[in-house]
């Protein structure tokens, strides 16, 4: 096969994608108090030799620029005559033989607004006269690729200047007290987008039910969930797909997806769809017979109740740590009961003992990145819910194959049920509501895969 550059080859905007990108621009530029922001495109990377892998645009420049390609930089510069500017890579006719036409320095401003465009490889000539008078300059300095190592040279260059010019950047901000204040609060294109992601996901979840039976692989199931992404025109799985069988479901992060299912067990799996940037994340847990039972079936109810508990919490100024707490009451006076946790409930939540089983926390914010960006608290103090957040709530329990303190009908089970909620002006909206949790709806459809 020969060389090839991964990178995805974008359409022209739409009207109202390019009316939404400029609108966002304003509002950025508006509480920008002055001076630039450049933001940098992500790098491609080397999977093997010459191979590289799909290209992902960096989510913050996608959600300003909507620009496809990697080697770009975005200017804006609200006190400048030219506000937004993209440096690209101009046409090249023989590598479009191998990879396909560029978008190109001419249709940045037809087809992506740009007020101006330049030759990526101008970047150091024309980048200057931006930052000659900026008072300060938002770039991320946590980023270490070569692309940006090459933005805050330009930057400290313009620093190292303003003793004789008399201006010049005197700071560097985080562009993300700015963009990931906004990319928290979804806009309505950002919803569609979102609920077009969950509803493939929530498909494929469905799809995986009325399917595995033991004797399968994970992966054959991991497989199934990929062509229903891509079936319904997902750019694919938005991480790597969790399909976990048995004790493997008590790995958090289980990716190898290769053990077979074996009959009387759960399956665990958590996947989620990537659609125009934006990702799902879903969790279910089910067993790979036809119905629940015993000390499984024990452990699902009390999750699935966790999870009610804190999904009732839901709404405008509420806490994510408010809902965590709901959730980790339920599990642990259940913990307590089945004699899995021993003392009260009020010592195991103290000393937090319960973590054993259950370690992680029960949300995080959903959007364009699958743990999205947005505080989590301000000035020390969990930030309340507002309208237009979206988020996960997932709870779970993981009893280990090798705990031998408890009772041998628990051990090696892991259970995790994860939904996506969109904070609504009275209360939630659970956009994965598609996806059943419900043991009767669960076990109707796991009932079709031995039809």
């Amino acid at each position: 096969m020969p060389a090839t550059s991964c990178y995805k080859r974008g359409m022209a905007l739409s009207a109202a994608e390019a009316a939404e990108l400029a609108a966002r621009r304003a509002c950025i530029m508006e509480a920008m108090d002055g001076g630039v922001m450049l933001l940098a495109a992500a790098p491609e990377r080397v999977r093997t030799a010459d191979m590289l892998y799909p290209y992902r645009q960096d989510s913050d420049f996608a959600y300003v620029t909507g620009f496809p390609e990697a080697d770009a930089v975005c200017v804006l510069a609200p006190d400048a005559p030219e506000r937004y500017v993209l440096f690209v890579r101009p046409h090249d006719p023989e590598r479009a033989i191998w990879v396909g036409a560029r978008v190109g320095i001419e249709a940045a401003v037809q087809q992506y607004g740009a007020d101006a465009a330049f030759s990526f490889d101008e970047l150091e000539q024309v980048l200057p006269r931006f930052l000659e008078k900026a008072p300060h300059v938002y770039h991320n300095v946590a980023r270490d690729d070569p692309l940006a190592a090459r933005l805050l040279t330009a930057i400290r260059r313009a620093q190292a200047a303003r003793p004789r010019s008399g201006t010049g950047p005197t700071a560097i901000r985080d562009p993300a007290d700015i963009l990931h204040e906004l990319r928290l609060h979804k806009e309505p294109a950002e919803l569609a987008r979102l609920r077009q992601a969950i509803a493939i996901a929530c498909e494929a979840h469905r799809d995986a039910m009325r399917t595995a039976r033991p004797g399968m692989r994970e992966f054959e199931i991991e497989a199934l969930i990929d062509f229903t992404f891509r079936r319904r025109g997902a750019t694919g799985p938005a991480y790597a797909s969790i399909v976990a069988a048995g004790a493997n479901a008590t790995v958090l992060h289980y990716t190898q997806n290769d053990r077979p299912l074996a009959a009387s067990e759960l399956l665990l799996i958590d996947a989620g769809a990537e659609y125009a940037g934006y990702c799902a994340d879903v969790t279910r847990t089910w067993p790979t017979e036809r119905r629940y039972a015993g000390a499984q079936r024990d452990l699902y109810e009390v999750v699935l109740a966790a999870q009610l508990a804190a999904l009732a919490a839901v709404r405008p100024g509420a806490t994510l740590e408010e809902l965590h707490q709901k959730a980790v009451r339920v599990l642990v006076d259940a913990l307590v009961s089945l004699r899995l946790l021993s003392g009260s409930a009020d010592e195991a939540i103290e000393k937090e003992s319960y973590r054993r089983f259950y370690m992680h926390r029960t949300s995080h914010w959903l959007g364009r990145d699958v743990h999205d960006v947005g505080r989590y608290a301000n000035d020390g103090k969990p930030r309340p819910l507002e309208p237009q957040m979206v988020f996960t709530v997932e709870p779970g329990l993981y009893i280990p194959a090798d705990a031998e303190d408890v009772p041998e009908a628990f051990r090696g089970i892991g259970i995790r049920i994860e939904d996506d909620i969109l904070v609504t002006e009275t209360g939630a909206e659970v956009l994965s509501a598609a996806a059943p949790k419900q043991v009767a709806e669960v076990e109707a459809l796991r009932a079709a895969a031995f039809a």
